[in-house]
């Protein structure tokens, strides 16, 4: 059962993942029926710290926090490393230190986006499942080749180790740490005070957006031209002769450029001019699934299933703009 609960901050702290810890944990809300938590934010060095947005946040509280807490939570931090801000990696020793030892003795470890790196400095990812924000899964896994960095999923928890993908799915996240130790009517109550979803379905591969190869690259004249005529069939052997090439230096020069085959890039494509579609238009699926290339809306939602865990349907729900809401 989780009942304290201490927040570590560290300079470089992401203020909306600092906010998501304390909306979650850090309110008392047993005024409508929900659960109220032991709430420490806590720092290497008390004082002043300065977050990535420039301002500072007082801390009082020391890593002695950490020694008895349930849970510890990671905030996400970006750090400067030779010269270039990054996000996550370079934890203090003390701080790497108090979260191995929250972890030997049996305490939650909640990573919020690039607090991720925090616990791979600690040693603590390796051979685990985990995630983080999509944009850093790849730098993730190079960093713990033992893990196994899911870049789709919203949270992984693994053991006690629970991390996040960034921003709004650390609420995610929280909210399932607490329904899986206090219940869905803690849970529900607590989202209900946020006026937000209890449980969201599918995962950040909503969010992430495939960009072309680097202009220069031999296969971007043709990837954009790919991109443009959607509609069109791609075979191989016709896409090949448009590249100059021989068949099989295409397909290897393909998966070198672009990390899979002319098949599947083409498909994820299609599904994301089709998530474009359906947050700016008010076009039928059919129609769309049509556009893109699909042919028709069963082979649209079989894909958008596949690649995305949500339907055509559910997607312009969440995502399609709407004009009539003010600015």
């Amino acid at each position: 059962m989780i009942h304290k609960v201490a927040a570590v901050v560290v300079p470089g702290a992401a203020p909306f993942e600092l906010g998501v810890a304390y909306e979650v944990f850090g309110i008392d809300r047993t005024d409508t029926g929900g659960p109220a938590f032991e709430f420490t934010l806590c720092t290497p060095v008390p004082g002043p710290v300065t977050t990535k947005g420039g301002f500072p946040v007082v801390v009082d509280a020391g890593l002695e926090a950490v020694e008895d807490a349930d849970l510890v939570v990671v905030v996400a931090y970006g750090v400067e490393v030779d010269g270039v801000e990054v996000d996550g990696g370079g934890a203090p020793p003390e701080m790497l230190a108090a979260l191995r030892r929250a972890h030997d003795r049996g305490a939650w470890l909640f990573a919020i986006c690039s607090g991720a790196f925090a616990l791979a400095d600690a040693g603590l990812l390796d051979g685990r499942r985990c995630t983080t924000h999509w944009m850093y899964t790849e730098r993730l896994a190079a960093k713990v080749p033992s893990a196994v960095v899911d870049p789709d999923a919203l949270y992984v928890t693994d053991g006690r180790i629970l991390t996040s993908a960034g921003t709004a799915a650390g609420i995610d996240a929280a909210l399932h740490l607490v329904r899986a130790e206090l219940g869905g009517d803690a849970a529900r109550s607590i989202a209900r005070r946020m006026v937000v979803p209890p449980q969201r379905e599918g995962g950040q591969a909503q969010f992430v957006v495939d960009p072309l190869p680097r202009q220069g690259e031999s296969l971007a004249g043709l990837l954009a031209w790919m991109r443009e005529h959607l509609a069109d069939e791609h075979p191989v052997p016709r896409l090949a002769r448009r590249a100059a090439m021989s068949e099989r230096t295409f397909a290897r020069r393909f998966r070198q450029e672009t990390g899979t085959t002319p098949g599947a890039w083409l498909a994820r494509q299609r599904v994301a001019r089709a998530q474009e579609l359906l947050e700016s238009s008010d076009a039928p699926v059919d129609e769309i699934a049509r556009l893109v290339g699909f042919g028709g809306a069963a082979v649209l939602r079989h894909h958008f299933a596949r690649s995305l865990g949500t339907s055509p349907v559910a997607y312009r729900r969440r995502f399609a703009c709407d004009e009539s809401v003010p600015a």
